[in-house]
């Protein structure tokens, strides 16, 4: 193995961090390679430290839709930072994003900003359980919310089964109440909602799944998800911490026509530093502290930094409206690749919406968490690695989706076309 300067940090930082890094995916273990330390962004594209340049399709891993160091947005933190970074007090901007996000999506009448997407799934659960006076929520096989306790959970044997703990430290009684269906099946949560009548709080999921590779939902999935909450008194919750104001301004919850009662974000909403939220119906949202019962608390909620990159970001989104075009080059690339891998006789199923897409290595479409485990990750590994060795960075998992920028251009795209039909012959 050659020796860079990416292999000597990264033996650095194993003595110091576990697995050398402070998130797993970004290890690489999956592509059987060591990762990528990065000094720089720029655009649509990354620097390493060993000075090789990379289109972009991670886009830290969804936020960075105006791509790298957006100038627009480094001014205004720049404008910021110099009259501090944290006060532990209120500041005009919070009140700001929040109209922005509130008048984006119709169904987040009131929010509460925090500091992750894992904060703000934690927060709502809470939330949805204090409001409802039930204990269980139902989430689906493959949908992540974050490193909550209640719902890291693998898939049990069937819908019906409660939910066994996806990491050692995680009691059994913390996730005893988290009940588990199929995405894309509708049969499958009502099922489950006939046998726990009365003693579901919500239903949580990624209105478009994108930590199992990107899914979209079925047709009549999210409204038959909608009707049954509305029958049941049960909450319906959207994160779109990935989603949101990533694939439509006003996240998967406007581009289906679905309303859901609550919500989370994350990602976009941060424009590329610490944030998250929680929103919907006023009558919830009122139920937490201050204003009610139901306890939540950050330090560094609301961060001055952070909600000001997040409002630059979204007035940028909100006046360029770049969806359909980033639709467009999302969509383009899927049917490259998709040419790539048919003329080499490899099959491969693709997908995209607005600026968010993923493929598998997969005979039939994937509708859901089985299906997209049944794909070859072999084949993803020898792809990514062929792909990496002509500049372009993708997802380290065959199981995450890819995001594109407004900074991505023309030539960025033909390169990368170039490179699937090389990393197919190679």
């Amino acid at each position: 193995m050659q020796i860079t300067q990416s292999t000597k940090l990264f033996s650095l930082a194993q003595q110091r961090l576990p697995g050398g890094v402070n998130s797993p995916v970004r290890a690489f273990k999956s592509v059987n390679m060591t990762p990528l330390f990065i000094t720089r962004g720029q655009g649509s594209k990354l620097f390493d430290k060993d000075g090789n340049e990379y289109i972009d399709y991670v886009g830290s891993w969804g936020p960075m839709i105006l791509g790298h160091a957006n100038p627009e947005v480094v001014s205004k933190l720049k404008e910021t930072l110099d009259n501090g970074t944290s006060f532990g007090a209120p500041t005009e901007g919070e009140i700001l994003l929040a109209e922005m996000i509130c008048e984006a999506v119709p169904s987040v009448e009131m929010i509460r900003l925090v500091n992750s997407g894992s904060e703000a799934a934690m927060a709502v659960l809470r939330l949805a359980r204090g409001y409802t006076k039930r204990d269980k929520i139902i989430k689906f096989e493959g949908c992540y919310h974050g490193s909550v306790d209640p719902l890291l959970v693998k898939a049990g044997s069937g819908a019906m089964t409660l939910g066994i703990p996806d990491s050692p430290g995680v009691p059994v009684s913390f996730v005893e109440h988290t009940l588990q269906a199929k995405f894309n099946d509708l049969d499958s949560v009502i099922r489950i909602t006939e046998e726990n009548s009365q003693d579901i709080a919500a239903i949580i999921l990624e209105p478009v799944a994108g930590n199992m590779g990107m899914i979209p939902p079925e047709h009549g999935f999210l409204q038959g998800l909608r009707d049954l909450c509305d029958r049941e008194g049960i909450l319906l919750i959207f994160d779109e911490v990935m989603s949101g104001f990533r694939i439509d301004f006003g996240g998967a919850q406007s581009l289906f026509g679905i309303v859901p009662d609550l919500s989370i974000f994350g990602k976009v909403i941060g424009g590329g530093l610490p944030v998250g939220a929680y929103g919907g119906r006023q009558d919830i949202m009122l139920q937490v502290a201050p204003s009610g019962p139901i306890y939540q608390a950050g330090t560094l909620s609301g961060n001055p930094l952070a909600v000001t990159a997040g409002l630059t970001t979204l007035e940028i989104l909100k006046e360029q409206n770049p969806y359909p075009e980033l639709g467009q080059k999302t969509a383009w690339l899927c049917e490259e690749l998709t040419t790539a891998a048919e003329t080499a006789g490899i099959q491969i199923q693709t997908q995209s919406i607005g600026g968010m897409f993923g493929y598998f290595f997969a005979e039939n479409a994937v509708r859901n968490f089985q299906e997209a485990l049944n794909s070859d990750t072999e084949k993803f590994t020898r792809f990514f690695q062929n792909m990496l060795k002509q500049g372009i960075y993708l997802p380290p998992s065959a199981f995450e989706s890819l995001f594109i920028s407004t900074a991505h251009s023309d030539e960025d795209l033909e390169r990368t076309a170039s490179a699937f039909r090389k990393a197919f012959k190679d």
